[in-house]
């Protein structure tokens, strides 16, 4: 019967069907895919011609609007031939082969088909889309605030950086060195690459010829490790990682410690050497093991068992490569990994034996128009020199090795950065949380939650701590790691322009050198002393000149390197003392004013009332020079007389008046005025979306830690921990008070009283910039020795005292006389911080570290220890190891555990804020005491850390540290406890000058 009636629905007049969207094409039907209101003969009834000649027949569960899947959504594949009318199309419909209607269809195929096998086909077919229409209902998958398909490219992605950075580089060169050969053309390369490319085929070609001379000789000191990498991938490796020493190299000397090279290039090998074989592993399949399998009877032994286990585990981590679950094969593989780590000793063997491979090999001739009418000048790149340092204000001296380059490349190494392999690039991807010492951050490349530089105990302590107590941390660390940013291509643009032109404004170096100063033409010794002393002076100069050059370039490398990136992530890691620190070390926002010019937030969100207001503020704080002290309506004031400058500086930052450039933060300042100009010009400001991200920063913010150590009243009030109408500016408290004393010194005797000299003296140059650094060193436990150096070169900045003993008698006094002010503001300061260093010297005095745990879990252990030395007798020279030995540094463990001490709450301070604020849904930025939000989230912000800094403090901090000691050392005698104010920490909460 019903076949018939499919006939008749087949004598209609044919039309083709209407493709729309799925999602109403299955809404009336049930989970058999026929209709829940009609019956099931009324299904074939023919229906009512429309409009575009259609009149087939609705079947199956569809309505007369004759909906099917379009091609997106469903597994039918639709062509739409008439873009205008959705009714015409092209294509077939299941397996209907292009046949007018659905009926036609059936009846067309009665002869293949029983009635029931057509309808079940049909429902089937049905079934199958309703299933893929419920499943594109369910909210899309996101990872790291991104969809999961694009999360997967930027993961394959950031594993091709992390993995093949080295090896991509090998293949250019080879490539390179290919195509010349085939055109017998020289490439048109930049300078320092075409050394590189210079360089490249002789230094592989000597590494491989040691690696045969190492095979099996294992009296060579190196040749156990020489083998682990391929000698293309060595050659890259070296050659890079020694150019980017000299590039970042501050020392100013125009060379880099042998010792130090050599350890660095040790270490990148094997890491490399690592990831290599770690993919090797995965990757590999064992195609014998197949093979064996297959000829052979079934195994029995327990030989036979453990190959079928590898291959097992072999297809099991090339399934987990192929899936991206990285910590997983990483798990696997270290589980499988027997070979030690090489350890120091095999670094400088390996590193000193490819730098010597690279001094044989690395030639450089001056270009075609320096060269003359002479020979060709070649002579080799670098060079090995020991020399001599004087100790200073001894009379000893230390005698080091020193790889030192030709001026030529000397020069061409500041235009080298974008050439250079930079392994710890910022990710891609979120960073993988961390769960353990080693287990976290980037994908492959070796990751450390803690900066340990070697000290075993620290490390050993972190190794040991259960994971639940460290959760904490590494929830901060995960969340400093999730901070998504972007570059400010606009503040780039401009940093580029700038450079291109000379550098010299902005804080940026002088791309040029100092001229030399000529030779006098005299035999005066004094003045040929003088000439002499200028000469080295200017050399000095232009060493720093040259490092500060470099850093800039890499800067500048990273940030066009990242510059079309939708977003990127630092991931952070700790210092022994608990402060988070982003592991990528050139362009961070830890860093200069021009990297922190050149980053932005990659969200951005609506400025909001509060955040236009805020970002007013943030732009008066950038611009500085006092305008930072005033309240913050006068900020707000400040920034709005001087619109028309903003509005220049925005539109026209190098061709307008440059109002920006007088600013302290003038690259941060010109993004804050492009930012407000935008707002304002805007017909709704508040509704201007801003990706900046506006700071809060601490009052001396160690002098706060103290304030609410001790509960001190006085010095709660002089570092804005008391609510005041404007900020408190404790440098202008502490210049005030030594300003008082040297008034009353000055009106005394000179014959009884020498201080009164000094006073008259210094009386005109007394302020807050000649106190500040020594302020701001009291909580690190400056000495006053250190007062002393820091206030003699403030004042010779001035040059107002020309004698230099005059100068050195009354930097003495000056310094007695500020550390004296600060002992009167700070009492309680300066008590807690003689009595942790009387702890330290207690448990010193025994041998023993000073140990603790902070408030978030993350346990302490000052690395202080007497140094032993370990001769190495390398291929280069012999080289002098730094060890430790079992005896501590008595007096250093003493000096530096207040400031340690006071840097483990600020750093346990600055992560709590980073959980509160994520979990607020706050996107959240720190620099140990400054704090970055959006400007329309900083009200939130500033409530969640002022919150924490109480709750911080309420717990019996001090208490807590002494029960540990007296824990750990039952039968040593450790002082009681300072005594403390009466200070309300509460107080903190209404303070608006406190993070400000």
């Amino acid at each position: 019967m019903w076949r018939s009636l499919l006939k008749q629905a087949s004598n209609t007049h044919k039309s083709k069907f209407v493709p729309e969207s799925c999602t109403s094409s299955l809404s009336s039907s049930s989970s058999t895919g026929f209709c829940q209101t009609s019956a099931f003969i009324n299904k074939f009834r023919p229906s009512k011609a429309i409009n575009h000649g259609f009149s087939g027949c609705p079947i199956l569960g569809f309505r007369e609007n004759y909906v099917f899947p379009s091609q997106k959504d469903c597994l039918c594949r639709f062509g739409f031939s008439h873009s205008g009318n959705p009714l015409f199309f092209s294509g077939k419909f299941w397996n209907f082969k292009g046949y007018a209607s659905a009926a036609e269809a059936i009846v067309s195929n009665e002869d293949d088909l029983s009635g029931s096998e057509e309808i079940n086909e049909l429902v089937e077919a049905m079934i199958k889309e309703e299933r893929k229409e419920s499943f594109s209902k369910q909210p899309k998958i996101m990872v790291g605030g991104m969809g999961l398909a694009k999360y997967n490219t930027l993961k394959r992605r950031q594993i091709k950086i992390e993995t093949e950075a080295w090896e991509e580089a090998a293949k250019e060169y080879q490539e390179l060195i290919a195509d010349m050969c085939e055109q017998k053309l020289a490439p048109n390369l930049p300078y320092v690459k075409s050394l590189f490319l210079g360089w490249f085929e002789p230094l592989r070609d000597s590494i491989a010829a040691e690696q045969e001379v190492c095979k099996g000789n294992f009296k060579i000191s190196h040749a156990a490790y020489f083998n682990e990498l391929s000698a293309d991938m060595m050659a890259v490796v070296t050659m890079h990682k020694l150019m980017g020493l000299l590039m970042t190299n501050t020392a100013g000397t125009g060379g880099i410690r042998v010792v130090q090279a050599a350890c660095q290039i040790g270490e990148a090998i094997e890491n490399e050497a690592r990831i290599q074989k770690f993919l090797e592993k995965t990757k590999k399949k064992s195609t014998t093991d197949k093979k064996s399998a297959t000829e052979s009877e079934p195994e029995t032994t327990e030989q036979g068992k453990l190959a079928k286990n590898e291959e097992k585990l072999r297809k099991k981590v090339t399934q987990l490569m192929k899936k991206q679950k990285v910590h997983q094969v990483r798990e696997i593989v270290k589980g499988r990994d027997t070979s030690k780590p090489w350890g120091q000793e095999a670094h400088v063997k390996v590193g000193c034996r490819l730098i010597q491979l690279l001094m044989e090999n690395a030639y450089i001739q001056p270009p075609v128009d320096q060269i003359g009418d002479g020979p060709p000048d070649i002579r080799p790149a670098f060079v090995h020199a020991l020399k001599n340092v004087i100790k200073d204000g001894n009379r000893g001296s230390r005698r080091y090795g020193v790889i030192e380059c030709d001026p030529l490349v000397r020069k061409g190494l500041e235009k080298t950065a974008k050439h250079m392999v930079i392994p710890y690039m910022p990710m891609l991807v979120p960073p993988q949380n961390w769960t353990g010492y080693d287990q976290g951050a980037y994908l492959f490349l070796p990751s450390y939650v803690m900066r340990t530089h070697g000290a075993k105990q620290q490390r050993e302590a972190v190794k040991r701590t259960p994971r639940k107590q460290l959760e904490p941390v590494f929830e901060a660390l995960d969340t400093l790691g999730n901070t998504k940013w972007r570059i400010n291509r606009r503040i780039l643009g401009v940093v580029d322009r700038l450079w291109a032109n000379g550098g010299r404004l902005a804080d940026l170096v002088d791309r040029e050198d100092v001229p030399l100063p000529e030779e006098p033409d005299t035999e005066d010794e004094t003045e040929i002393r003088k000439w002499k002393w200028k000469v080295k002076a200017v050399k000095k100069e232009n060493n720093e000149r040259h490092s500060q050059r470099c850093d800039v370039e890499l800067k500048l490398a990273v940030a066009r390197k990242m510059k079309d990136e939708v977003g990127f992530y630092y991931p952070h890691n700790l210092d022994f003392r608990g402060r988070a620190y982003p592991m990528h070390p050139y362009l961070n926002h830890l860093g200069s004013d021009l990297c922190r010019g050149v980053l932005e937030f990659a969200e951005g969100r609506p400025l909001g009332k509060s955040g236009l207001r805020w970002l007013k503020i943030h732009l008066a704080n950038l611009y500085a020079g006092g305008v930072d002290k005033l309240s913050y309506e006068g900020r707000v004031e400040f920034t709005e007389s001087h619109l028309d400058d903003i509005f220049d500086s925005a539109d026209r930052p190098l061709e307008g008046k440059r109002w920006w450039l007088s600013a302290e933060d003038p690259f941060q300042c010109l993004a804050a005025c492009i930012n407000l100009s935008e707002a304002l010009r805007s017909c709704t400001p508040e509704a201007t979306i801003s990706h900046m991200p506006v700071h809060q920063d601490g009052s001396c913010n160690g002098l706060q830690h103290y304030a609410a150590l001790g509960r001190d009243k006085l010095g709660a009030a002089a570092v804005n921990l008391v609510a005041g109408d404007k900020p408190a500016d404790v440098y202008s408290g502490i210049a005030a008070r030594v300003l008082d004393i040297m008034k009353r010194d000055a009106q005394e005797d000179p014959a009884t009283n020498p201080n009164a000299l000094h006073a008259r003296l210094l009386i005109n140059q007394v302020d807050r910039k000649l106190v500040k650094q020594t302020v701001m060193t009291s909580v690190y436990g400056v000495t006053y020795v250190g007062a002393r150096d820091q206030i003699k070169r403030r004042l010779k900045e001035r040059g107002a005292i020309a004698d230099d003993t005059q100068l050195f008698v009354a930097s003495c006094y000056a310094a007695r006389t500020t550390l004296t002010a600060l002992g009167e503001m700070f009492q309680a300061a300066r008590s807690i911080m003689g009595w942790l260093g009387e702890c330290a010297k207690v448990i010193a005095s025994e041998n023993q570290p000073v140990r603790w745990v902070t408030p978030l879990g993350l346990p302490v252990v000052q690395p202080y220890r007497q140094l032993g030395r370990h001769l190495i007798k390398t291929s280069l020279q012999v080289l002098t190891l730094q060890r430790e030995t079992d005896k501590v540094m008595v007096k250093r463990q003493r000096t530096a555990f207040p400031p340690n001490f006071v840097h483990s709450l600020d750093g346990s301070h600055m992560m709590m804020t980073a959980v509160a604020c994520k979990k607020a849904g706050l996107n959240f930025a720190g620099v140990h005491d400054s704090y970055w939000t959006h400007a329309c989230d900083v009200d939130e912000m500033n409530r969640i850390l002022r919150e924490k800094f109480v709750e911080l403090y309420e717990a019996p901090i001090l208490e807590n540290l002494l029960e540990s000691f007296q824990k750990a050392f039952p039968s040593l005698n450790f002082p009681p406890l300072p005594e403390r104010g009466d200070f309300d920490l509460r107080e903190v909460l209404e303070s608006p000058y406190f993070f400000n």
